[in-house]
């Protein structure tokens, strides 16, 4: 039997259970050469079948990792029940402490299967941070949750679509603390955590790194800044030593073009909406967010839990679907 790959449920308020059965019930995941497995909770799922217009039956499950199926005609879904939320009491867009909790369980339990090897990758669906803080978790979000479990110190956001991808060198801070935030290491490490993990999971023998400045016109030689030449410039040419095909500093206000042709693989980028503006520009619906860096394969959806619309059924399983099958493909061959 195959390694499975573990969606981790997420909120159990927002529409992580929706898109999950939307993306099984429509057979968009039905070609993966790893079967799908479920961490959540039962009566969510059931809940977001009947959102989806079918009721979906349960059966026990004794083999493998699963704990019951979900049964929609002919269809059977693994899933493994890591809750019993009271689904009568619970409200879209209003997580209590035992949703905060139950968001914990399915991402320990999916990233722990993974370590030992019992799965092929994990995907996860949105959590929200205030409601598993609320239940004492002391990561700022799944990244950084990750990373502890797996005994990681760096790494590395990358927002991937067909056209393009982006790496991250600093992630959730405010944009007049990133030119203190950025160091010649920092970017150093950047590059090369993304050169090796796309060698390893895509297949790339020399991938095409292109690093952007973080100034207008790359400083301008020192006229608008300088970072590019004080600290940019030498993390590039470090790579470069490394054997790193890696090069710029490259003017974000032009590199993108180039980059979404395809002259490049991935854009290391200095700051969140450096990156993330083109990326969702091209791949708003079916971007994906991957960690890299972590000796295991996880991947995202690229949004959060959604509340404006938890509830309705008009969710898009876009970016679950696209999550899932770069999981597959980065996980390879069974």
């Amino acid at each position: 039997m195959t390694q499975p790959i573990v969606i981790s449920m997420g909120d159990p308020t927002g529409v992580g259970p929706e898109i999950i059965m939307k993306a099984w019930l429509s057979g968009a995941l039905d070609s993966l050469a790893h079967r799908l497995l479920v961490a959540g909770d039962l009566g969510a799922l059931r809940g977001a079948a009947t959102l989806c217009g079918v009721e979906a039956d349960v059966a026990e499950e004794e083999n493998g990792l699963a704990s019951h199926r979900l049964i929609v005609a002919s269809r059977s879904l693994p899933v493994k029940s890591l809750s019993d939320l009271d689904t009568e009491r619970l409200e879209y867009g209003n997580p209590d402490l035992a949703c905060g909790r139950a968001m914990v369980d399915y991402i320990q339990w999916a990233c722990d299967r993974c370590l030992s090897q019992e799965a092929a990758a994990m995907v996860t669906a949105p959590i929200n941070k205030a409601a598993v803080r609320a239940a004492g978790f002391e990561f700022p979000g799944h990244t950084e949750f990750l990373a502890a479990l797996c005994g990681v110190d760096k790494v590395v956001m990358m927002l991937a679509g067909d056209r393009l991808k982006v790496c991250l060198v600093t992630t959730h801070l405010a944009v007049r603390e990133v030119p203190d935030a950025l160091t010649r290491q920092g970017i150093l490490e950047t590059v090369q955590i993304t050169d090796g993990a796309l060698r390893r999971f895509f297949g790339m023998e020399r991938p095409r790194l292109a690093v952007l400045a973080l100034n207008p016109h790359a400083g301008e030689n020192g006229l608008f800044g300088e970072e590019e030449k004080d600290i940019i410039l030498p993390a590039i040419s470090a790579a470069q030593t490394m054997g790193i095909e890696a090069s710029g500093p490259h003017s974000a206000d032009a590199l993108f073009h180039f980059a979404q042709k395809g002259d490049f693989d991935a854009v290391v980028c200095m700051y969140h909406d450096q990156g993330l503006i083109p990326l969702k520009l091209l791949h708003f619906d079916d971007g994906v967010n991957v960690t890299l860096g972590l000796p295991i394969v996880r991947t995202s959806v690229d949004h959060g839990t959604a509340y404006d619309i938890a509830g309705t059924g008009a969710a898009s399983c876009a970016s679950l679907v696209a999550a899932a099958r770069l999981a597959a493909g980065m996980a390879g061959t069974p």
